[in-house]
C-alpha cells in the first residue's frame, strides 16, 4: 500500500489488485468529512449520488442534478489530498449517449474528479468506451443499480438465478472491454463477485457482493451509524454517531434555555 501522504493514482488500482491489497473506498460529499477520510488513510472517495437520499433527503437517487453532483464533487475534492476522487454520473447524464456522457464527465473533472463511475454493463459499453478514449477514467457499476430500482421492481439482489449470473458475468466483461479501469458489483451473491473477480484483469469494489471482491464501499451514514431510514443487510455499522450527535445538540439546547451557554468564558 502506499505510504501516509503519498498520492494515490489510477495506476495503483491495477497494482493492489496484482499484489492482492484491499482496496478500501468510502463516500464523501463534502470538504469536512473527506478530509477525515482522507487523513484516516483509505484509498478512495466516492462522491455517490447515494448523496440524494443522504444528505438531500429524496427518496431514490433519481433526483440527483449534475449540479448537484458538481457542487459535492467540488465540495469533496477540496477535502481530498491523498486518496483518489471519483464521482458518480447521476440519472440522465450519460444514457442519452456518448456525447452527452463525455461533456458531463468533462464537467464532473473540471469540478474535481479524478474518475467517474457509471452504471450499467453491456447496454452501456460503448458510452463507458466513448468517455475513456477521451481521457476520463471511468469505473463500471453492475448488478444491482439503484438508477435502475423501477425495472428491477425494487432494490433486489440480482443474480440469483442461472441466466442473471451469466448476465452479471456477461456485464462485468463488457465494462472491462470497453475500458473502465474498475467496477463496483452491488447486491449480488458472494461466489458470482469472487467468480467475477477472478475473471476479470481489473479490480472490483463490492458493496453487499460478500469478502472475495478486490475492495470494499460503504455509504458513510451507514458506516458511522447516522442513517436509519433504512439498514441494508450488507451494511456493518462500525460507528453509532446519531445518539452522541443528538445528545449534544440536545445538552446545547438546554444550556441556551437556561442562560447557562453563553459564559464569560465563550464571551468578549
Amino acid at each position: 500500500m502506499k505510504k501516509v501522504g503519498e498520492k494515490v493514482t489510477i495506476l495503483d488500482f491495477a497494482r493492489y489488485k496484482e499484489k492482492g491489497e484491499k482496496i478500501v473506498m468510502i463516500t464523501a460529499y463534502d470538504a469536512l468529512f473527506a478530509r477525515i477520510f482522507d487523513d484516516a488513510g483509505v484509498e478512495s472517495i466516492l462522491v455517490g449520488d447515494s448523496l440524494g437520499q443522504v444528505v438531500l433527503g429524496l427518496p431514490s437517487t433519481l433526483g440527483v442534478t449534475m449540479e448537484d453532483m458538481e457542487r459535492h464533487t467540488g465540495a469533496a475534492a477540496r477535502g481530498t489530498g491523498r486518496a483518489f476522487l471519483i464521482a458518480d454520473m447521476p440519472f440522465l447524464s450519460f444514457q442519452t449517449g456518448p456525447d452527452d456522457a463525455i461533456r458531463n464527465a468533462g464537467r464532473l473533472l473540471q469540478a474535481g474528479a479524478e474518475a467517474v463511475k457509471l452504471e450499467g454493463g453491456r447496454n452501456m459499453e460503448n458510452v463507458i468506451r466513448a468517455i475513456a478514449r477521451c481521457d476520463i477514467p471511468v469505473m463500471g457499476h453492475v448488478g444491482l443499480t439503484p438508477q435502475s430500482v423501477h425495472r428491477m421492481g425494487g432494490y433486489r439482489v440480482q443474480g440469483r438465478q442461472e441466466a442473471q449470473r451469466q448476465q452479471l458475468r456477461d456485464d462485468a466483461r463488457a465494462v472491462q472491454e470497453a475500458g473502465a479501469f474498475s467496477v463496483v458489483l452491488e447486491g449480488i451473491p458472494a461466489d458470482l463477485a469472487g467468480e467475477i473477480t477472478e475473471e476479470l484483469a481489473i479490480p472490483t469494489i463490492g458493496i453487499g457482493a460478500g469478502p472475495r471482491c478486490d475492495g470494499q464501499v460503504l455509504v458513510m451514514q451507514d458506516l458511522l451509524g447516522l442513517f436509519d431510514e433504512f439498514r441494508p443487510k450488507f451494511v456493518k455499522r462500525f460507528g453509532e454517531l446519531k445518539q452522541p450527535v443528538r445528545d449534544a445538540v440536545r445538552k446545547y439546547a438546554d444550556e441556551v434555555r437556561r442562560g447557562k451557554f453563553p459564559g464569560k468564558e465563550h464571551s468578549f
